[in-house]
């Protein structure tokens, strides 16, 4: 049984001291977003356009930086350094949930692919209503199953 590991989209808002990143991003989306991870992965990390890759427990300062603001080439350099953190903490053959937009994903999803990772969107294609509409589906049908 190989390990599930969730890479949650940071959001843009946020408490406004320094708090574990977990607890940092304060939108009901984001709420949805780890929620979802905790039940259906075995870890899971953020996407951060400040930091790369954080540990949910890792204390951070409140920021204002965001990916879809970014150039290609500044997108491109973020990816490129999640890309070294993701291979860092990834186990071999680990299977990959990806709940982030098309700025978090776009170097980074093929990346893992690459690499040999199983990954899956389950938000892929929804516009952003829709995604809050299936991810509380998709919770509900959890909840149900239990």
């Amino acid at each position: 049984m190989s390990i599930r590991v969730a890479l949650v989209t940071c959001v843009k808002t946020k408490r406004s001291s320094a708090s574990a990143a977990r607890d940092l991003y304060t939108s009901p989306f984001f709420r949805a977003l780890r929620e979802y991870a905790e039940k259906n992965a075995d870890t899971w990390y953020i996407l951060s356009a400040e930091h790369g890759l954080l540990d949910p427990d890792e204390i951070i300062d409140p920021y204002e930086r965001f990916l879809s603001k970014m150039r290609k080439r500044e997108r491109v350099a973020w990816a490129e350094g999640v890309q070294q953190q993701l291979l860092d903490v990834l186990p071999p053959k680990a299977e990959i949930i990806l709940l982030a937009g098309l700025p978090y994903r776009e170097n980074v999803e093929p990346f893992l692919r690459s690499r040999g990772f199983s990954v899956t969107v389950p938000l892929e294609g929804l516009r952003f209503g829709q995604q809050r509409q299936r991810l509380n589906d998709l919770l509900s049908e959890g909840l149900r199953g239990r």
